[in-house]
């Protein structure tokens, strides 16, 4: 019987160090913002190896947005997606999932639940290509409250439907001063109101802590901020529905308290002067990196180029100071566009962060090779 015994320990003792591998310090937790745009496109790699995309737009009748993510894929050594997450059903969020799909195996598709805007070619992709892509793989529709099973991450679902979380995070569940001096929207479903249906996730790798809320709008953000404050305050942000003034209230960005946020605007689509000053607001702020520099901001709100990761096909040969008036048509898609943005159809880059589980960061732009490092915070 001894014998047996000691003969099983010794066949368990080599597994030891390989199971202890995978949580080791010094992994990093890797995140690509894609340049799509003005959409969304991130994909999280976990310190595990785990993989998880966070929606996949489209170029329109190309297939440009995939390739970019693609790119990213490759740059991460990944041979499959383990997850796809689609924060809401708007075009800029969900329409390249069938190339994508075509491209690589993904285990599981992550929603809301059905799309609740009633457009007939959303719906129609809803309810049959994408039930056709999932019921090949595993379909999870989450709520506020869920945990999403990730090796080395602590994944929370913070909003989703429409709802929000109830119980505080850990580190949530403090006073949030600015829900005083909030203004609702008169309207809050200026791009659809599938918008605030996003899936917001809050995201912890040890000390290191992250939001992206998707496309979640101004009234639903102080639906989740207000009166406390359930989420705490995070690392990084990224930057919800583009920058766009329909999001971003100061309840949701001095709530956060982000030492730093990504922007993933397009270059006339988001972040405008109601943005930037929300940020630069903000206790603690340090920088703003944006994948593109946005003609909405002039020179008057943007950041130094080394923080910008994209320029356009045919450059300006000036930059403008003062911000340009917005598109007639930015929120309201029915009225005709002021000329089309500056076109951007060549070779994109996209904004890297990899985090360590001390709290610490490096955010890189590799169109010019800038990075910067940002140690834990004091108070961690």
């Amino acid at each position: 019987m001894r014998a047996s015994f000691l003969l099983l320990i010794a066949f368990l003792m080599p597994l030891v160090p390989a199971a202890k591998a995978q949580t080791v310090p010094g992994k990093t937790f890797d995140i690509y913002v894609i340049d799509v745009e003005g959409g969304n496109a991130v994909l999280y790699v976990s310190p595990t190896g785990e993989s998880l995309q966070m929606d996949i737009p489209s170029g329109g009748t190309t297939t440009r947005d995939v390739d970019r993510v693609m790119d990213a894929i490759k740059d991460a050594h990944l041979t499959k997606l383990d997850h796809l997450l689609i924060t809401h059903w708007h075009g800029d969020h969900f329409k390249g999932m069938s190339e994508l799909a075509s491209r690589i195996s993904i285990g599981e598709y992550i929603d809301h639940g059905p799309d609740v805007q009633g457009q007939a070619d959303t719906h129609k992709f809803v309810m049959g290509d994408y039930a056709a892509l999932y019921g090949k793989a595993k379909h999870t529709v989450v709520k506020p409250g869920d945990k999403l099973p990730i090796g080395g991450l602590d994944w929370r679902i913070a909003t989703s439907a429409g709802n929000v979380i109830k119980t505080p995070l850990p580190g949530g569940g403090i006073p949030n001063p600015d829900c005083a001096n909030f203004v609702p929207k008169d309207k809050d479903d200026d791009g659809g109101i599938e918008n605030a249906m996003s899936v917001g996730s809050v995201i912890t790798y040890g000390k290191f802590r992250m939001a992206h809320f998707g496309d979640l709008t101004w009234n639903t953000e102080y639906k989740l901020m207000c009166p406390t404050n359930p989420v705490g305050h995070v690392d990084l942000w990224i930057v919800s529905n583009h920058g766009l003034p329909i999001s971003d209230s100061e309840v949701m960005v001095h709530g956060l308290r982000p030492r730093v946020a990504i922007l993933n605007d397009g270059t006339r689509k988001g972040g405008g002067p109601e943005l930037m000053k929300a940020l630069f607001t903000t206790p603690g702020f340090e920088n703003l990196w944006e994948l593109h520099f946005s003609l909405l901001t002039g020179q008057e709100y943007s950041v130094p180029g080394v923080f910008i990761a994209n320029d356009y096909d045919t450059p300006m040969t000036a930059m403008p100071i003062a911000p340009m008036p917005p598109p007639a048509d930015l929120y309201v898609p029915r009225e005709p566009r002021s000329g089309p943005p500056p076109a951007h159809n060549g070779k994109a880059y996209w904004i890297k962060i990899s985090a360590k589980a001390d709290g610490s960061f490096t955010v890189s732009n590799p169109r010019n090779n800038f990075s910067r490092t940002y140690l834990p915070r004091a108070d961690r």
